[in-house]
């Protein structure tokens, strides 16, 4: 009986430790808001359906980078196929792809915000695309984007 509950509890564990929600803003606006209100640059992650899904699954979803996200940025996912999305969301998303100069999907790009008189004034820090290796390269070559001197 106590072995039966010992992997019960294991098992449980393990779900929820793999099932940390992260959150994901859509909206730009919102995001840098929420980035200045916390001191935080904005994780960008440029997307759309049918492209690799191994960012995804190898870093986004992974306890590692729920705890690191949490206290490093402001997720803010484009999904540049998002149909739901009202034309000047869409307009603007793809501006932004082409101010950051993203080639390939998925993509992600550093940068911090500020808005002035209705205009908003992006500072990129760096770009990211998938790399080999799990969630612990593709944070360390993050931090080296985010962290730059240390």
């Amino acid at each position: 009986m106590t072995k039966k509950l010992l992997i019960l509890l294991f098992f449980l564990g393990s779900y929820f430790l793999h099932s940390q929600n992260l959150v994901w803003r859509t909206n730009m606006t919102d995001a840098i808001a929420i980035s200045n209100e916390l001191g935080k640059p904005m994780l960008i992650l440029f997307t759309a359906s049918g492209v690799p899904d191994n960012l995804q699954n190898e870093v986004f979803k992974t306890p590692d980078f729920a705890v690191w996200s949490r206290d490093n940025v402001v997720l803010v996912k484009l999904d540049l196929s998002d149909n739901t999305a009202d034309d000047s969301d869409k307009e603007q998303n793809v501006k932004l792809k082409n101010a950051f100069g993203v080639q390939d999907l998925p993509e992600v790009c550093f940068a911090s915000a500020s808005i002035r008189k209705n205009k908003t004034t992006f500072s990129a820090l760096g770009k990211i695309a998938y790399k080999p290796g799990g969630a612990k390269v593709w944070i360390a070559e993050s931090n080296s984007i985010l962290h730059p001197s240390e």
